[in-house]
């Protein structure tokens, strides 16, 4: 699997090559948690955002399909008392309806070959009056070209079946029907969206 493979150096992107991006995304996402909260985090991958979730909520169940990404995850962040980690497919999310107050998924939606059906899951585990915080990398320029750093880790394996521009992607959400959404875009090297949804 592509995302076992890339698990020893995928820290290497946000924190040296889209290392402004990163700082933005996790300030913002920090920005939205609150310390009574219990959250769910799908597509965690290596842990990138689940230091800076732990540090703000009550607690944070992180998962992610990859068992490589999910073990280096556990490493870096085997001091926080209040994260458990555990291998899940964002699909098919083995929790009860209504069973968090947050619900965060970063940069996975434009992997998938079911987004709608992502969204649903993340939706269907969130409680009413709580967020669904979904960051997404913007894959492609304003011209409608795909930036090149998206085209060379599409040729190395990642398979992104979507690619946004800040645009396209409030569409994207738009078409989901939800209406209760404030949208950000933090700049740098890639930038990144972020949607945040009150159920």
């Amino acid at each position: 699997m592509f995302w076992d493979n890339v698990a020893g150096v995928y820290d290497i992107f946000a924190n040296i090559i889209n290392r402004k991006t990163h700082k933005g995304l996790c300030a913002k996402v920090e920005n939205e948690i609150l310390k009574t909260d219990e959250v769910l985090e799908c597509a965690c991958g290596t842990g990138l955002l689940s230091g800076v979730i732990a540090e703000k909520c009550k607690s944070l169940v992180a998962t992610d399909f990859s068992v490589k990404m999910l073990k280096k995850a556990r490493k870096k962040h085997c001091a926080y008392t209040n994260i458990e980690f555990r291998e899940g497919n964002i699909l098919q999310i083995e929790y009860p309806d209504e069973n968090f107050d947050v619900v965060v998924a970063a940069n996975v939606i434009h992997l998938l070959d079911e987004p709608y059906k992502a969204l649903a899951e993340l939706d269907r585990v969130c409680r009413i009056g709580g967020k669904i915080i979904i960051p997404t990398y913007m894959n492609k320029k304003d011209t409608g070209k795909i930036s090149g750093f998206a085209n060379t880790v599409g040729k190395a394996g990642a398979d992104f079946k979507r690619q946004f521009t800040y645009d396209t992607y409030i569409e994207f959400i738009k078409e989901a029907g939800y209406k209760n959404v404030k949208y950000f875009l933090i700049e740098g090297k890639i930038p990144c969206a972020v949607a945040v949804i009150t159920k």
